[in-house]
Parts: structure tokens; sequence; C-alpha cells
């Protein structure tokens, strides 16, 4: 599940239990040990190439 947090960046969230902590090194959901699906990794890294694009193009305050 991938969700925006409110600066607009996106999060991975577990498909089973909704828990955003996640082990990198097991890749699996900290709370219920539930594995981070293929699908839900690449959706993700396409999220955050999305978002750094979107961001890089903004114009920047100053």
């Amino acid at each position: 599940m991938i969700f925006f947090n409110p600066a607009g960046a996106p999060e991975i969230a577990c498909d089973t239990c909704g828990c955003r902590w996640f082990d990198r090194m097991r890749g699996s959901c900290y709370e219920c040990g539930a594995p981070v699906s293929e699908e839900s990794q690449a959706e993700y890294r396409q999220a955050l190439v999305t978002f750094a694009l979107r961001h890089k193009q903004e114009p920047k305050e100053t």
C-alpha cells in the first residue's frame, strides 16, 4: 500500500496490517511479519521516482 505523507513524499505500508515499519533486511513487516511483495516494492520505487522528478521541477522559494 502506498500513501503520501503531508510533505507529499510516498511511503509504503503493509498490505496486511497497514503498519509502516519494515525490516529492510528481511523484507517483511515488523508488526505482522508479512513479506513485502515485489509488486509493492516496484510500485513504491516508481512513486519515489515520480516524486523526485516532480520535486526537482518545482521552483524553489528564496
